[in-house]
């Protein structure tokens, strides 16, 4: 969610001194694991909110593909995927990978973002047609 390596490491760091500060709240050990990640996810919330301009991308909705598109990406390398899905740009990645890979819903990302829920699926929208785009001149590149 953070585009970079560094800011990951930064802000993972960041999510394990408050994870410590905050340990005793853990009531039930077998809690721990989703307890941790829910602090992981608000602190690279935090970081996008300090990092990310925001911008509304109301009109790209009319451009967007439809849900119901042959299934081309199930022959796509998988470190192609991760790589372009690091390479979005910063408001289009962090909406995509939570909607997709921590299943939020738009209005919860809206919220937490501070954007409003039309923006989130815009960017969300505007991510996988990008993804698209790109994954399939690589598929065209390498055969």
């Amino acid at each position: 969610m953070t585009g970079n390596a560094q800011n990951a490491r930064d802000v993972l760091q960041d999510a394990f001194i408050l994870a410590f500060k905050h340990l005793k709240q853990v009531k039930h050990p077998d809690h721990f694991a989703g307890w941790l990640r829910r602090i992981v996810i608000n602190e690279c919330i935090r970081f996008s909110k300090r990092s990310v301009h925001w911008q509304s991308l109301d009109n790209y909705l009319d451009a967007l593909v439809p849900d119901d598109e042959p299934s081309w990406w199930t022959h796509i390398n998988i470190e192609w995927v991760h790589h372009e899905i690091k390479h979005l740009p910063d408001g289009c990645r962090q909406v995509f990978v939570l909607y997709v890979l921590e299943d939020f819903a738009h209005k919860d990302i809206a919220n937490s973002l501070g954007i409003s829920e039309s923006t989130s699926k815009s960017q969300y929208q505007r991510a996988r047609k990008l993804l698209k785009d790109r994954l399939l001149k690589k598929m065209t590149d390498n055969g």
